[in-house]
């Protein structure tokens, strides 16, 4: 072999184990579970190795299917909204931080990432604690409520634990994006007589709306995909696509259903995070061209 053909194969074979390990326990598992989904089911003959579309045409004709999957994309969007609208202004605020207070909040920001995401819904399911919980109590001595509130097997309950959780990736996200923006720049527009509330549309907002929507992909992509928060909130009454999959997994044992039902979840997000992603690469060429 000569040193030419050598030197071309050399990244090939330095990248082999790492792409045999990502199709031994990334693309071997999916193709199984697609695999499964085909197959039949009875609750006496088990699971029964025959190519059918019986699981797929109970999720397309079944309205329970239908509102689970509703429900599961509509608490990750609400979660992805509330993590824009409060993520992207405090990654602004730390990008203006000095040190050493940059550094202490980036660690605060980041410090739910080090805790378990189990331990950190369990604690929110305490700080509910249904109507005599610590949220309640506070807002009603806030007298931001009347009456106190159903976090507890709510949509509301989920998407604030989930907005908890998911937060980080936003901040993270967006403040990426901040590092790209030159200071001067906004200086400029205030010396030139821009109010501050206008250069934060006009100047910021554009360039760090990337930033913006990847952090997005990132908290939609998990927030739908989440199970921990949704079964430890949400519990038995409130199931999205994630608690249905585990569900029929586990306690009905109707493998080729949960498998229908994970692969019509993976194949959803794939097709948003595609879309959207296409929106982010045009984007970062607007704004970066």
């Amino acid at each position: 072999m000569s040193m030419t053909t050598r030197r071309d194969l050399t990244p090939y074979l330095l990248s082999a184990p790492a792409l045999l390990l990502f199709v031994g326990i990334v693309l071997v598992p999916i193709a199984m579970t697609v695999l499964l989904s085909f197959h039949d089911w009875g609750q006496y003959k088990g699971i029964d190795p025959v190519l059918i579309l019986k699981n797929w045409r109970e999720i397309v004709d079944d309205d329970y299917f239908h509102e689970m999957f509703l429900r599961t994309f509509r608490i990750a969007g609400l979660v992805t909204l509330l993590a824009a609208v409060l993520g992207a202004p405090e990654a602004y605020i730390l990008n203006r931080m000095r040190n050493p207070w940059k550094g202490i909040f980036l660690l605060v920001i980041l410090g739910p990432l080090l805790i378990s995401v189990v331990a950190r819904t369990l604690g929110w399911a305490l700080l509910f604690g249904g109507e005599t919980g610590v949220v309640n109590k506070a807002l009603l001595g806030l007298g931001l409520i009347k009456a106190p509130i159903a976090f507890m097997f709510t949509e509301i309950g989920v998407v604030v634990a989930l907005t908890h959780v998911l937060m980080p990736f936003m901040v993270l996200s967006v403040w990426a994006s901040l590092q790209r923006l030159d200071p001067q720049v906004e200086n400029a527009a205030l010396s030139l007589g821009a109010s501050q509330p206008v250069i934060l549309r006009r100047v910021v907002l554009p360039q760090v709306m990337p930033g913006v929507l990847s952090g997005a992909i990132i908290v939609f992509a998990l927030a739908a995909s989440a199970f921990a928060t949704p079964a430890i909130i949400g519990g038995r009454r409130l199931k999205v696509a994630s608690t249905l999959a585990y569900d029929e997994f586990l306690n009905t044992l109707n493998w080729p259903l949960g498998a229908a039902v994970a692969t019509l979840l993976l194949v959803a997000l794939a097709a948003i995070i595609l879309g959207c992603n296409r929106l982010v690469e045009r984007r970062y060429a607007q704004v970066f061209a």
